[in-house]
């Protein structure tokens, strides 16, 4: 299959981003994607500071609906970089990931459960004061196998993915907002090690530039294969990168080099 990582500097422009969103996506299907993957906050990013989202919303929301839409019309899976969720009762949301199926249906939500509060020399942020942390490990079954979903900061954390990997997971949704420094040094590092360990593709959709006053992301949105050969990047901008998932070439290492099945350190 063709899968697509879709690379945005989303601001506090919702309408913008959204038609921003749509182009990528057009771009994406017209050129033979079955799977396009957007960026973390691809709907809204805000300051820093600036608190809980204006955005968030329940299962009828606008940003949903849009999904729904772009789904339906250009008839693929679409992994919807993540929203903001409303929870009842909380002045917090969750930081909440999409798949949406070929016809509109929504295949999976997962809500981010590593989040990132850091103070770093160049970039400080805390955002548990105004997101809640998910508990669930979500894989998705598609009509392609089963897909696992993860966000951006969880990608430190390599329990979680083989946790997706001990559930099927053949593909690995990394939608991501990564900082300028982190992202330098780690982001690709990061990314080939998660494809390698897992014997699994990274699908890496993410936000790239100067946003606001406060907050720059590093870009470079990439597709992995099992192998940890970054099979497409997207350079600096917003675009798209383009990759073929081969399926038979996962089988093949995982059956040559039986990494996953020679765990002998388990929980």
């Amino acid at each position: 299959m063709i899968a697509a990582v879709a690379q945005m500097t989303s601001s506090d422009d919702l309408a913008r981003n959204l038609e921003k969103a749509a182009e990528l996506i057009a771009a994406a299907a017209q050129a033979g994607a079955e799977l396009v993957a957007l960026p973390e906050n691809f709907a809204l990013m805000l300051e820093a500071d600036a608190g809980p989202s204006p955005a968030a919303q329940g299962p009828d929301g606008a940003i949903i609906e849009f999904l729904r839409d772009q789904a339906k019309r250009h008839s693929i899976l679409l992994a919807g970089g993540t929203i903001p969720e409303r929870i009842p009762g909380d002045t917090r949301q969750f930081n909440t990931s999409l798949l949406f199926a070929a016809d509109g249906t929504l295949l999976a939500s997962y809500r981010k459960i590593h989040l990132f509060d850091v103070a770093l020399r160049d970039a400080s942020f805390q955002e548990s004061r105004t997101v809640a942390p998910g508990e669930e490990v979500v894989v998705a079954e598609t009509r392609t196998g089963p897909i696992g979903l993860s966000v951006c900061y969880d990608v430190r954390f390599p329990e979680l993915y083989r946790a997706l990997a001990e559930r099927g997971a053949r593909i690995l949704l990394v939608p991501a907002a990564f900082t300028v420094p982190t992202g330098r040094d780690h982001w690709q590092v990061l990314l080939r090690a998660r494809a390698i360990e897992n014997q699994a593709f990274v699908l890496a959709a993410a936000q790239y530039g100067r946003h606001n006053q406060t907050r720059r992301s590093f870009g470079r949105s990439m597709i992995v294969d099992p192998w940890g050969i970054v099979l497409a990047t997207v350079p600096d901008g917003e675009g798209i990168g383009l990759a073929e998932l081969d399926f038979a070439v996962l089988e093949r290492i995982r059956r040559e080099l039986p990494a996953l099945r020679h765990r002998r350190l388990h929980p």
